[in-house]
């Protein structure tokens, strides 16, 4: 967010800043998607056909990688791109604004391997209590 609209964000009614909420809560959603992240990921090496991403993301379902697919094409992070010939070849890429994912994810990848041992630890603290 810019210093402008971050500064001007309580001055918006509260209708609309309930609505910039949502809008950022669905993106957030889009982009902190587990296979989003997976697509990310393996796309940051270069453009990949479906059954090269398929092999490369562990686990992933024939569906659920469509599914992710257009809903990044269609919020504009990653091109698909069809080729005439025989067989048919499509191939997924990322965007310029799908390639700027890679850093911040690539951040918050290393904060979780860093912390992941005090969360782990407090998950059993907090279960052990029983709360």
């Amino acid at each position: 967010m810019n210093t402008t609209a971050a500064t001007q964000a309580g001055d918006l009614p509260a209708s609309e800043d309930h609505n910039n909420c949502r809008a950022l809560g669905q993106i957030l959603d889009r982009v902190g998607d587990k296979w989003t992240i997976m697509v990310v990921g393996v796309l940051s090496r270069g453009p990949l056909r479906f059954n090269q991403m398929m092999r490369e993301i562990g686990g992933v379902s024939h569906r659920m990688l469509t599914l992710t697919l257009r809903s990044l094409e269609r919020d504009g992070l990653v091109s698909r791109t069809a080729y005439a010939t025989i067989p048919p070849k499509v191939e997924y890429a990322l965007t310029d604004a799908g390639r700027s994912l890679i850093e911040p994810l690539r951040v918050l990848s290393d904060w979780a391997i860093d912390y992941r041992p005090v969360i782990e630890k407090a998950r059993a603290d907090f279960d052990t209590r029983g709360v």
